[in-house]
């Protein structure tokens, strides 16, 4: 890999974990620029904008949660075991979810005032969600309104546990949280 994309992927994912454990408001260039090992003053050779290094965050989201998807979708065939990959995806990262929430549901709304393109770009990732849960739930029989309506309330949960497992400091939260969801995909 070229030293030029090595160093730009470096700061995206300085920057997606910066924004995400101290949040994007509170995270500068230079923090960015320090934890991904460039200098400060290179940073504006990759992106000339705090917003601009947001997007980049943000299209990291969408394309790790098309990745994601796409693995699961070549792994099973069957929808409901499909849906149960992907409860079994999100829940392997549990530990960091207590400690400091959902990435994408905090760059969605930190981003939002700055850097709306990518507060924009960021929820798709959750628009993908909902799609890809909608579409398994419809190949499994249910009605496209019905498919939908508990595509959302999937992702409803997993956001809902998520946040209050990080406001309690407490995994069984989350932990519960999963059983909902593994239960509300399976009927």
């Amino acid at each position: 890999m070229k030293k030029g994309k090595a160093n730009r992927e470096a700061i995206v994912a300085a920057a997606a974990s910066l924004f995400w454990q101290n949040g994007f408001a509170s995270t500068s260039l230079a923090d960015v620029g320090s934890d991904a090992g460039v200098p400060a003053g290179n940073l504006f050779y990759y992106f000339r904008t705090k917003a601009d290094l947001a997007q980049a965050v943000a299209d990291v989201f969408v394309m790790e949660t098309h990745a994601m998807l796409e693995e699961i979708a070549a792994e099973e065939t069957d929808p409901r075991k499909r849906l149960v990959a992907l409860v079994a995806r999100l829940s392997r990262s549990q530990r960091s979810r207590v400690a400091y929430g959902c990435p994408i549901a905090l760059c969605v709304r930190d981003f939002r005032i700055t850097a709306p393109q990518a507060s924009e770009r960021a929820a798709e990732s959750f628009t993908i969600l909902i799609a890809f849960m909608a579409r398994e739930l419809g190949r499994a029989g249910l009605r496209p309104s019905l498919a939908l309506a508990q595509a959302r309330a999937a992702l409803a949960e997993w956001q809902g546990g998520m946040m209050l497992a990080h406001a309690m400091k407490d995994a069984t939260v989350l932990a519960e949280s999963f059983r909902r969801l593994e239960r509300l995909l399976a009927s």
